[in-house]
């Protein structure tokens, strides 16, 4: 097998204080990530050959950035070095990306610039067996989106397995697009797609039972992620997997979190976990992402691959970084915790 490569946006996370203390102590918290780089760094720790391709500026900063991949074990020789700036957003430490209080300064940066016919596809994915993006790509602007085509037609005529994540961030698309005008012509080319069954429904038109949420039954989302996953099979013939992501938050009890996996003859579940307190949940889906990933490229069976991603996105609720610190062998000790008893 050969490289992952991973094509997104490297960004940083500045995370203020809730209660303004960065003010006074003239000091902010910076994380290095963006999902992609999220999934690149998961992969590099357990041991998988990871290649990241984004774009950044020519200058010291994103050298000092790129290098820190580097020791990372993250391969960074497709990096483009172009445009003027390093994305960013804000976030609290602690709350979510689809948290409303989610700012994002990422317009005219370097990879939300990046035009087609500008990277050699043939150099960048030699000795690439597998590509992975996210519908947060395609989320800046039309000409990101042309790029992603590209990437992804370059791909697949080299025979390159091809993942998809479904992030759906509201914020970002506003240029005139909606995804479902945009994410079925790139998830056709995927043959691993992943999210959550309301994000197949905002990107890919796949519908979800009207009062689902408010329902709140296992029971009624595994049977609707069974819907979805074999809606998305249908509608798109290279998609060979389909994984859903459940994590719900309750006062009462903290975090609740588990999974499923489906192909054209298994659907199956994973194990469900429950937290009364996490660190952070930055890169949760990234990690779960990359333990997908991880499983299909070692031909682990869908059962051990499932099991896996699920303990591995679960234990990254437990890191401050957008990286997963957690190794291979502390990933089952710290999901062993929490594990619900059938």
């Amino acid at each position: 097998m050969g490289k992952v490569l991973n094509f997104g946006e490297l960004l940083l996370r500045i995370s203020p204080d809730l209660d303004g203390n960065w003010l006074k102590e003239n000091n902010l918290s910076f994380y290095v990530g963006g999902a992609e780089a999220n999934v690149a760094a998961a992969l590099a720790l357990w041991g998988v050959p990871s290649s990241y391709l984004s774009a950044v500026p020519d200058n010291f900063m994103s050298k000092q950035v790129v290098n820190y991949l580097n020791k990372l074990n993250i391969d960074t020789s497709p990096m483009q070095y172009t445009g003027e700036r390093i994305g960013l957003y804000y976030l609290p430490n602690g709350k979510d990306l689809k948290n409303a209080g989610v700012i994002y300064d990422r317009n005219h940066s370097s990879f939300s610039s990046l035009k087609t016919g500008v990277i050699d596809w043939d150099k960048v994915l030699q000795d690439v067996s597998w590509l992975h993006f996210s519908a947060i790509c395609p989320a800046l602007n039309e000409g990101v989106v042309a790029v992603c085509e590209e990437a992804l037609i370059a791909a697949s005529e080299r025979n390159i397995q091809i993942s998809l994540d479904l992030n759906f961030r509201s914020k970002l698309w506003q240029y005139g697009k909606k995804p479902i005008e945009v994410m079925p012509a790139l998830a056709k080319y995927c043959n691993l797609i992943m999210g959550n069954v309301w994000a197949a429904e905002q990107m890919l038109g796949i519908p979800v039972s009207p009062g689902l949420a408010e329902e709140n039954r296992k029971e009624a989302y595994l049977e609707q992620s069974k819907k979805s996953a074999q809606a998305i099979l249908a509608a798109f013939p290279k998609c060979t997997a389909v994984a859903h992501t459940f994590r719900f938050d309750f006062k009462e009890f903290g975090v609740k979190y588990y999974c499923a996996l489906h192909t054209a003859d298994e659907h199956l579940v994973s194990k469900e976990y429950r937290a009364e307190r996490i660190i952070g949940k930055i890169g949760s889906g990234d990690c779960f992402m990359a333990g997908l990933i991880y499983g299909f490229y070692k031909a682990h069976s869908k059962e051990e691959t499932l099991g896996f991603a699920t303990r591995a996105a679960f234990s990254k609720l437990f890191t401050h970084t957008d990286f997963t610190k957690t190794k291979m062998q502390d990933i089952p000790k710290v999901a062993k915790m929490y594990e619900v008893a059938i």
